[in-house]
């Protein structure tokens, strides 16, 4: 019988940036609660960590794209770390 995908599952795969777990854009919904819950007191760490990845999955989705990089990227990696008001 499989195993069933737990929270530390949902990474990303590369080069796709695919969650592995469910299968969507990473981060998904619930890679962004556990980076919310391990990055507690640290947004600006986790921010930091997010855009480095975020230009990796730039560079990775461009390879796969005839070298076009990816538009919106910035709203599916980082504006979600900061509350909207």
């Amino acid at each position: 019988m499989a195993r069933r995908p737990g929270p530390a599952d949902h990474v990303p795969s590369r080069p796709t940036w695919r969650c592995r777990a469910c299968g969507v854009a990473w981060p998904c919904s619930t890679a962004k609660l556990n980076l919310l819950a391990k990055y507690r007191q640290r947004k600006a760490e986790l921010k930091a960590d997010l855009l480095a990845q975020q230009e990796t999955a730039a560079d990775d989705l461009a390879e796969l794209d005839g070298g076009r990089r990816p538009a919106g990227l910035e709203d599916r990696f980082t504006a979600w770390v900061e509350p909207r008001g």
